[in-house]
């Protein structure tokens, strides 16, 4: 009896087991599931809009994330950035499209994204494309560019090159994928637009390394500063927002705010839009806005993901001039976050915003532990075979030449050669002059530790500068590292100019 009970006990526990494990199936699926994956592939199909393009714009915007319904800087929301203010109505475009409230719009992702899809098929409606331009991405471009309600077509241009940009550079975040590919972005009109992503046309006089984009007269006050007020302070903000739609609120007169500098996230480029003599209303308090330079940074404060290596670089080469020029001591005392101004209803820049790592490259220390730049002419660490002609054509090539192809369906790379000199995570940069005959779509191609990896760069614009095209795991040892290779899709003499790696 005891025997048979026992029988019984344990196959009621195995029963039991398999129950659980087959309980246990559905709900380990569901974990896998992601929201968010979901509501752009049924939002592209909707809408018929490429389904990669828009998650590109919308990380461009965000980096996915809908910040809990919270408005932007500029007054948009959620994933796509939908916009209510003065000069943009897109969420109420977008509510009126898809007959979906707007409270629902401003903070569900699915609603979202939906609008967000909706308000870009209406600009590609009213620009006439039909079915079939609709499935290239490149023809696109112009609805991206209205998409952003620029205050003008180089901001227009700026905004669009962000979101193709990221089509070429491949996007992998919050469960949501886009494979690095080949676009050639058709910029219609803004082809003649001012490139403000590379080495600028307009240089600012007070740091020539930035552009200047001039904010709205009404945004703030002219002045004769240090004469009519000491400047003794940088203030570090957070944009809220990103990069051109920051840029192009402050221009907007309605805006009532401005900053003297705004950063970029992905490469660290920077834009002027307010004098350094001229007082910025930027800190809240009008003591501290007399008194100081503020510098915006492109990104959120509740997302680290845009606190990028290139942006504190960038950024704290700035404030480290601005310390130099008006005597400022490089100090958390005179250098401080927006928080810390008296009266200051903001938090930004944030817990995210690494002060460690600011001040150290501000002071000089936070230097790469090891870096190497190797050029087209570098001796023995450059190989390309006799198909890739010299040119020192443009004055923005790095060294005293580059060299260039012409695209081809075969494998013919040019290879940068490099020592490193341990195994670990490091940032690679390319420098290419940018040409309107050079490659809308150049591959680079990076040895990685778990094997090659390709990104597509436009080489039409951001040229004459360093730019970042990731961080990648690398191997220690001298090998190829880097190559440029002519298989592409993509229109245009391909470029291999330099590179530079350099260990996090």
């Amino acid at each position: 009896m005891t025997l048979a009970r026992t029988r019984l006990a344990a196959l009621a526990t195995s029963i039991l087991a398999v129950l659980l494990i087959v309980a246990g199936q559905p709900a380990m699926a569901a974990a896998e599931e992601n929201p968010l994956e979901d509501a752009f592939a049924k939002a592209a199909a909707a809408q018929d809009v490429p389904r990669d393009l828009l998650v590109a714009l919308a990380y461009a915007e965000t980096h996915l994330d809908g910040h809990k319904g919270e408005p932007s800087a500029s007054g948009g929301y959620g994933v796509m950035h939908l916009v209510s203010n003065p000069t943009n109505h897109s969420l109420e475009k977008a509510a009126e499209l898809t007959k979906l409230p707007v409270d629902r719009l401003k903070a569900d992702d699915e609603a979202n994204i939906l609008g967000g899809a909706a308000v870009l098929r209406a600009q590609a409606d009213a620009l006439g494309l039909d079915e079939s331009a609709r499935k290239d991405l490149g023809r696109w471009y112009e609805a991206v560019a209205k998409y952003g309600n620029a205050a003008s077509a180089d901001l227009a241009r700026l905004y669009a090159d962000a979101v193709y940009e990221q089509l070429g550079l491949g996007i992998d975040t919050r469960g949501v994928q886009v494979k690095p590919q080949e676009v050639t972005a058709d910029r219609g009109a803004y082809a003649k637009a001012r490139d403000l992503s590379g080495q600028a046309e307009i240089a600012s006089t007070d740091y020539p390394p930035a552009a200047w984009v001039a904010a709205s007269s009404s945004n703030y006050t002219s002045s004769s500063r240090p004469s009519s007020y000491a400047i003794d302070r940088v203030v570090i903000h957070v944009t809220q927002g990103s990069y051109a739609g920051t840029i192009s609120w402050f221009q907007n007169p309605s805006a009532q705010v401005s900053a003297h500098y705004v950063v970029k996230s992905s490469n660290g480029a920077i834009t002027q839009m307010v004098r350094e003599k001229d007082i910025a209303w930027h800190a809240g308090n009008w003591t501290y806005n007399t008194r100081s330079i503020g510098i915006e940074h492109e990104g959120y404060v509740s997302d680290a993901s845009w606190f990028t290596d290139a942006m504190y670089r960038a950024s704290a080469a700035l404030t480290k001039a601005i310390c130099d020029k008006y005597g400022i001591p490089k100090d958390r005392t005179h250098i401080i976050g927006h928080n810390q101004v008296p009266g200051a209803d903001h938090t930004d820049p944030g817990s995210y915003w690494n002060w460690t790592t600011y001040m150290n490259y501000v002071t000089g220390g936070g230097t790469p532990s090891w870096s190497t730049t190797v050029d087209n002419s570098t001796s023995g660490q450059f190989t390309a075979s006799a198909n890739w002609g010299t040119s020192s054509y443009s004055s923005q090539r790095y060294g005293a030449d580059y060299r260039f192809a012409d695209p081809v369906s075969a494998s013919d790379p040019a290879w940068y050669q490099a020592s490193i000199p341990s195994a670990g995570t490091y940032r690679v940069e390319v420098w290419y002059p940018d040409d309107p005959g050079y490659n809308s779509s150049a591959p680079y191609i990076v040895a990685t530790s778990s094997g090659n990896k390709t990104v597509y760069v436009d080489q039409r614009s951001g040229g004459g500068a360093w730019r970042s095209i990731g961080t990648f795991s690398l191997n220690a040892g001298t090998y190829d590292a880097v190559g440029v290779s002519r298989w592409t899709a993509g229109t245009g003499y391909v470029i291999a100019d330099a590179i530079r790696i350099s260990r996090l």
